[in-house]
């Protein structure tokens, strides 16, 4: 998937398209102007302020913005929906950020916001609460009004941000990111899309089982297999060990149905969850063998990796805008698990449709993500996609075709689903954060001659750039 990088041409290309105008320095905080930022975003029509709180360098919102439900039809009711503002200086570039979920009220740093020492822009996913409309009609949870939310709310504060703006976000917030390239490919100056899964066709998913005959090294698949596997031959004393601790947590099992689908759905994630938030180094505390390891060992070990209140009804429940999105446009992965007799599973990999309220309709569209990936491979422009070597979510990446401009994937060695610039190769490192500098317009002279020079412009803090991968289960990008 990685590229060989040609230096030459690359110093080719960042002379031949970077601005001289960029700065050579991270950027102080703005002074004080006539007009206080907050004054300025409360001025515009439709946001309002839930709270303001300090950060050393920043000014950080949360504030509601009105959307309509339907951008098609937008006199037909609006809604409230959340973003926050990490403000440092409207002389910076923009970095607009989405996870694809809720959005943190705690001041976070994306990536590209230290890189290009910019402000951040961040968007709650519609229909995560409490970004719900209501009441909710589920019809208008689709990619294009998403990617229009992120239309009017970039128009809303370019008039304040007036500098280059970048879009980012990992996992579904990548894919979010390039969904919205896709629909507004005017609005940004550039994309950086991390780990985002590109289901193009939902029913082939034979990529997944490649990678998981290959991830890592024959022994820690044996061992991850081997738990799992146990984890189904000890089905009874286990559910027996499920049923007292959902009736110590009050937990339900309407949404999936029963107590036994949730059980096997939590331990066919196990191997999956582990590749996706550990490393090969993990594969110690992975027990070494299975057949006779305790009852409590094998529950540990499976609870720590899955987690066995996901698939109860109070699990599920924040993710109801996730599922209905895979099991109507997004796609969601198949796997098999040649491991397991087949004695031993009762349902398999159960598709999204299992994990929304039956009150719900959902009908797939499967042009939907090969529109997508057809734009990407032949339009792309200031593109960028990370993956992890390790992650399974990369098994289905996005690539870039003749037609893309400006566009890369890359892969992070013996990353999972965390990956991100700084874990690429040296030579990769140095030029994603320099085409990132040239895309927001600030790439300092020294890096327009030598792109090995590139490196983010405002310096690592600990706290504002906490990189803790969000833990999101295998049917959850």
């Amino acid at each position: 998937m990685r590229k060989a990088l040609r230096w030459l041409l690359a110093l080719t290309v960042l002379i031949g398209t970077m601005s001289t105008a960029g700065a050579a320095t991270a950027a102080e905080p703005e002074a004080t102007g006539t007009t206080d930022i907050k004054e300025r975003l409360l001025s515009v029509p439709g946001m309002s302020l839930i709270e303001e709180k300090p950060y050393t360098g920043y000014r950080f919102f949360v504030l509601d913005y009105t959307q309509p439900v339907d951008h098609r039809r937008p006199s037909e009711g609006t809604f409230q929906q959340r973003i926050t503002v990490l403000h440092k200086d409207t002389a910076r570039p923009t970095v607009f950020y989405t996870g694809g979920y809720s959005v943190s009220t705690t001041p976070r740093r994306a990536e590209p916001t230290q890189i290009v020492d910019g402000n951040q822009v961040s968007m709650e996913y519609r229909f995560f609460t409490p970004s719900r409309p209501e009441p909710a009609d589920w019809s208008k949870l689709d990619i294009w009004q998403a990617a229009s939310d992120q239309h009017r709310i970039f128009k809303a504060l370019k008039g304040i941000y007036s500098e280059n703006w970048i879009s980012t976000g990992g996992s579904k917030g990548g894919m979010t990111a390039t969904y919205y390239e896709r629909f507004y490919p005017r609005d940004m100056d550039g994309v950086v899309a991390y780990v985002a899964p590109n289901d193009v066709v939902n029913k082939e998913d034979s990529a997944y089982d490649r990678f998981f005959a290959n991830v890592g090294t024959e022994e820690c698949r044996d061992r991850l297999n081997g738990v799992q596997r146990e984890a189904l031959v000890r089905r009874e004393p286990l559910e027996k060990k499920y049923e007292a601790y959902a009736a110590e947590n009050g937990y339900t099992f309407d949404t999936i149905g029963s107590l036994d689908r949730a059980y096997e759905a939590v331990v066919l994630d196990y191997v999956w969850g582990f590749w996706q938030y550990s490393t090969l180094a993990d594969c110690e505390d992975i027990p070494a063998d299975a057949k006779n390891a305790t009852d409590d060992e094998i529950w540990t070990s499976i609870d720590t990796i899955s987690g066995f209140s996901f698939y109860t009804d109070q699990g599920l429940s924040p993710y109801t805008p996730y599922y209905y999105q895979a099991g109507t446009q997004l796609g969601a992965p198949t796997i098999r698990f040649p491991h397991i007799e087949k004695k031993y599973i009762r349902y398999g990999y159960q598709p999204p449709r299992n994990f929304v309220p039956r009150s719900i309709d959902m009908d797939f569209e499967p042009w939907v993500m090969r529109d997508v990936d057809s734009w990407v491979r032949h339009h792309a422009r200031h593109m960028l996609f990370v993956y992890g070597e390790n992650d399974p979510w990369g098994a289905e990446p996005f690539r870039v075709g003749h037609g893309a401009r400006d566009a890369y994937v890359f892969t992070a060695p013996g990353m999972n689903h965390g990956a991100n610039v700084a874990g690429l190769v040296a030579e990769e490192k140095a030029f994603a954060t320099a085409r990132i500098l040239d895309w927001a317009d600030v790439a300092p002279n020294a890096v327009q001659e030598n792109p090995a020079a590139a490196k983010p412009l405002a310096k690592f803090d600990a706290k504002l750039d906490k990189r803790d991968v969000e833990r999101q289960r295998t049917l959850r990008p």
